[in-house]
């Protein structure tokens, strides 16, 4: 008995060492390596999405984005609405350059209106600024006004619905711009509802008429992809101005037929695509 059960330990001890030799001793780690699809164990580093900057223009405040931040938050974008000053073109410009100057990574600048003119000022030298997005905005060249791009095509119901103010300030003063209450939805929001364009018109912020008369510097679009979005209804700055200057600027442009001048409250998921058609195609 003893002498059978010695043999199957030789027998058994003989056969685990014929395995040790023929089957590779497999770590857990690269076996789990070995189970694990190379696209899966490694995955592709992205790169993060650039800071959409938002620079509201004249008669209006950041709220204005609501609608767009909304969208470009879901989507994953961080999002800056800039509280432009309003006034000065040169001081506007200044405080949105600053504002740049603390965002490390790309940027997509995106103005409406007078806002257009600010960014057209505030990009340039900045590296990290990837594209200009225009929204029913001023895009002027070197030597430009807001006020004389206007005065260039007819269409435009704003200067007889502005009303002038004169204020005083640590510069001296000077005046300031708002449009008329009880012409406020046919000039601006023409395309909502008159009860939100009610409020709208009691809470506009005003503009220092200087700042829509101050010659604009060299553009960033010469040198900075630019979008455009053209508000084929505005009745402050006039569709053909805003084709005429899309034109200019080689933008890719859209045209959104019976938009009103505040074409980023009415019609916030267009606006939402353009951008986020500029930061994917310069991403």
């Amino acid at each position: 008995m003893s002498h059978r059960w010695s043999d199957r330990r030789l027998v058994l001890s003989a056969a685990l060492a014929v395995a040790a030799l023929v089957v590779p001793v497999v770590s857990p780690a690269s076996a789990a390596a070995q189970r694990v699809p190379a696209s899966v164990a490694a995955p592709a580093k992205h790169s993060p999405k650039p800071t959409v900057v938002l620079v509201h223009g004249a008669f209006a405040d950041s709220s204005g984005w609501n609608g767009v931040i909304a969208r470009l938050q879901h989507d994953g974008y961080p999002v800056i609405a800039a509280a432009n000053p309003l006034r000065g073109l040169d001081n506007d410009a200044a405080y949105v350059s600053s504002l740049l100057d603390t965002i490390p990574g790309p940027v997509i600048l995106v103005g409406h209106s007078y806002g257009g003119e600010v960014i057209t000022n505030a990009a340039v030298g900045h590296a990290n600024v990837k594209a200009l997005v225009y929204i029913a905005a001023f895009a002027p060249d070197e030597g430009e006004t807001g006020l004389g791009l206007t005065a260039q095509f007819p269409g435009s119901r704003l200067g007889a619905a502005l009303l002038v103010r004169p204020y005083e300030g640590a510069g001296g003063g000077g005046a300031d711009g708002y449009v008329d209450p009880a012409k406020f939805h046919a000039v601006f929001a023409a395309d909502l509802p008159v009860a939100t364009t009610d409020l709208m018109a009691a809470a506009q912020r005003p503009v220092s008429l200087a700042a829509l008369q101050t010659p604009s510097g060299v553009p960033a679009w010469k040198t900075i992809p630019s979008w455009y979005m053209v508000a084929g209804s505005d009745q402050a700055i006039p569709a053909a101005a805003e084709e005429f200057m899309a034109k200019r600027a080689n933008a890719h442009t859209v045209k959104i037929k019976d938009a009103s001048h505040a074409v980023m409250i009415s019609h916030p998921r267009r606006t939402a695509e353009l951008i986020t058609a500029a930061a994917k195609a310069t991403g």
